[in-house]
Order: structure tokens, then C-alpha cells, then sequence
């Protein structure tokens, strides 16, 4: 069985065979402490931990893309166990842990009132999904969209749909729990996959 989540996709070494892996990779807190010269956070911050800090220099940050940076960041120092083992932290952010150390680019100031629990999905599953149709799909005013799998990520992409202008949005998954998420999100068409052929339902509710 295939397994592409980040917690198999690290256990199967998948991304690098590193171990132990410090797992986490979608987080919020408070900055306890800062490196010198850290200016863009300070102790007190509630952040927002995301595993791409951006180095501001290369030619893809120069000419103001850098979801295409070419040098990210990670922090330095590395995190270890009590026995000194140093361990590899998923994604440069290791949160399952009480601490962790980060590159201050990865940290991003958020209002203090915001629930951890919510603006930590900023990290990733959010600018992963909201990126993909804004970036990656150029989705524009009028285009029609199909998005498999109505989880965070697929519903953060139908999200972006909807504010792009989208004018059909079609939400593909077997739980039917996450088809009613996704009407929430922006959805226009819902498509169960496990009673009806996806492909021809989605030509359907586009020749409509």
C-alpha cells in the first residue's frame, strides 16, 4: 500500500534516511528565545512556523518569486536528544516536541488572537493548497477546476479557486463528510468518488 503522508514518507526514508526524524512539520507558538541579529521576531511572538525560509537574494527572490528560491533556510544549530543524538527535524521544523529551533525566516508574526490550533495549518497544508491553484494552476475568473481529495490541502486549493473567480468548482473525494467541508469552502460541484465514475462526473457538471 502506498503511503504519501510526510509521517510514512519520512519513516520510509523517503525523503532522506537522516534518522532519527524528528516529526511535525505544521506548528504554532511563542518565540522563546532569538539568535543575534534576528530582527524580524522577537521573545513573546506568536508565530507561525513554515519549512521554506527564503533567502531574499537568488534570481528567483530578486525577481519576486521566491516560491521559487533556489537557497532556503533552515536553522543551523542542530536539535538533539538528551543523549546528544542529533536528531533531523521533518521538514526543518521537528514540532512534535515542547521546543524547537528554527531559522527566523521560517517564523512569521501572526495576531497573538488567532486559534494555534488553525494558524499553525498555515504552515503548510494551507499555502500548499492555496498556492497550488494560485501559482502552480494560475486558476482565473471564469476557469473550471476539479480538486481531488477535499482534506486541508484540497480544500485550501478550492478555497483560492473561489476568491481567483473561478466560475465552477468541482470537489472529488470518498467521504462524504469532506465533500459537505469543501461546499463551504467554495465548492459548486461535489463528486463521490466511491458511487460514480469521477472523470465523467466532472464532464458533466462542466458541460452544465
Amino acid at each position: 500500500m502506498a503511503c504519501a503522508t510526510p509521517t510514512c514518507t519520512n519513516r520510509e526514508g523517503g525523503i532522506n534516511d537522516d534518522f532519527p526524524f524528528l516529526l511535525g512539520h505544521e506548528a504554532a507558538g511563542i518565540v522563546d528565545a532569538i539568535g543575534p541579529g534576528v530582527t524580524s521576531v522577537a521573545e513573546g511572538d506568536f508565530v507561525v512556523l513554515n519549512w521554506r525560509a527564503v533567502c531574499g537574494e537568488c534570481r528567483a527572490c530578486r525577481r519576486g518569486r521566491p516560491w521559487l528560491c533556489f537557497s532556503t533556510h533552515n536553522a543551523t544549530q542542530k536539535m538533539t536528544l538528551g543523549d546528544g543524538t542529533v536528531l533531523s527535524p521533518a521538514l526543518g521544523i521537528g514540532a512534535f516536541a515542547e521546543k524547537t529551533l528554527v531559522a527566523a525566516g521560517q517564523a512569521t508574526k501572526v495576531d497573538a488572537r488567532a486559534n494555534p490550533a488553525a494558524a499553525g495549518l498555515l504552515g503548510c497544508g494551507v499555502m500548499a493548497g492555496f498556492g497550488a491553484a494560485t501559482y502552480t494552476g494560475g486558476v482565473s475568473r471564469g476557469d473550471t477546476v476539479a480538486v481531488f481529495g477535499c482534506g486541508g490541502v484540497g480544500d485550501a486549493a478550492i478555497a483560492a479557486a473561489r476568491l481567483a473567480g473561478a466560475r465552477t468548482i468541482i470537489a472529488v473525494d470518498r467521504d462524504p463528510k469532506k465533500l459537505e467541508w469543501a461546499k463551504e469552502f467554495g465548492a459548486t460541484h461535489t463528486v463521490d468518488a466511491s458511487k460514480t465514475d469521477a472523470v465523467e462526473a466532472i464532464r458533466f457538471a462542466h458541460r452544465r
